[in-house]
Parts: structure tokens; C-alpha cells; sequence
């Protein structure tokens, strides 16, 4: 007698499967929401939020700082730019390339706390930090009613 196992999560996968093979394989490890490719790589980010300011850290190792364009409208912060790639001499002997090379592109919705005016970046050692100082909190004020 022949028992066969059974996997009750097979046939789901298998349509997943199909599905994808019909409307186009989608990104499902994506740093994006989207299924649009909208660059050829996606630098990794941290973002902290810490009482003065929130700090955005996107690693983005041998990218020029005159090859990335930060710009902040609408209260959306856009990081984009290129990596540049360098040429692979045929004497050189590669065996494997896995760097990834051309334009990426991030965009990130800030609170309406973050003060637009006062957004500083920096880089050392291919991480580039952004900070986005916090606007100063308007106290309440108290209205005394006169009789």
C-alpha cells in the first residue's frame, strides 16, 4: 500500500504560481508597497524618530555626493541618484559580480511635524544621514473670558 502525504497549503501555492505566471511576477521582497520598478536598485534605509528630529540612514556605499538629489516637497522627502557603474576589464578575471549599479529612487512622507526649511544631510563611509529637525511646538494658549 502507497500512502502519499498530504499538504493542504500545495494547491494554494500552486495558483499563487499560476496567477503570477499570467499577470507577471510581482516583487514580493520589494522595500516598496508597489509593484512599479521605478529604479534599478533600492538602497536599504533605518529612520529613527528621537525627540528634536527624525534621521533617515540610507546605505548607499560608493555612490559621489554630487550623484544623489535630495529634494522635499508637498511633505514628501524624495532620495534619488546613481551608482555609477565602473568597468569590468576583461583582463581582470572576474569570476562574479553581485554589486548592483544604475539609479534609485526613495520616497518618504514626513509627518507634518518635520520642518522642511531646516532638512540637513550628510555622508562617511557610503551612509548617508538625513535629518529632519522637528518643528518647535506650539504651546496652548489660555483665553481668559471677560465678564
Amino acid at each position: 500500500m502507497y500512502l502519499a502525504t498530504y499538504e493542504p497549503w500545495n494547491m494554494l501555492n500552486q495558483f499563487r504560481n499560476e496567477i503570477d505566471q499570467v499577470f507577471g511576477r510581482i516583487n514580493r521582497t520589494s522595500h516598496e508597497d508597489s509593484a512599479v520598478v521605478t529604479s534599478s536598485w533600492v538602497p536599504s534605509v533605518d529612520i529613527k524618530e528621537e525627540a528634536q528630529h527624525f534621521l533617515i540612514e540610507a546605505d548607499i556605499p560608493g555612490v559621489e555626493p554630487k550623484d544623489i538629489d535630495i529634494s522635499m516637497e508637498n511633505g514628501v522627502l524624495t532620495l534619488k541618484g546613481e551608482r555609477k557603474a565602473e568597468s569590468q576589464d576583461e583582463g581582470k578575471n572576474y569570476k562574479r559580480v553581485e554589486r548592483t549599479y544604475g539609479s534609485f529612487y526613495r520616497r518618504f512622507s514626513l509627518p507634518d511635524t518635520a520642518d522642511a526649511e531646516k532638512i540637513s544631510a550628510s555622508g562617511k563611509h557610503g551612509v548617508l544621514q538625513i535629518t529632519i529637525p522637528k518643528k518647535e511646538a506650539t504651546q496652548p494658549r489660555k483665553i481668559t473670558v471677560q465678564a
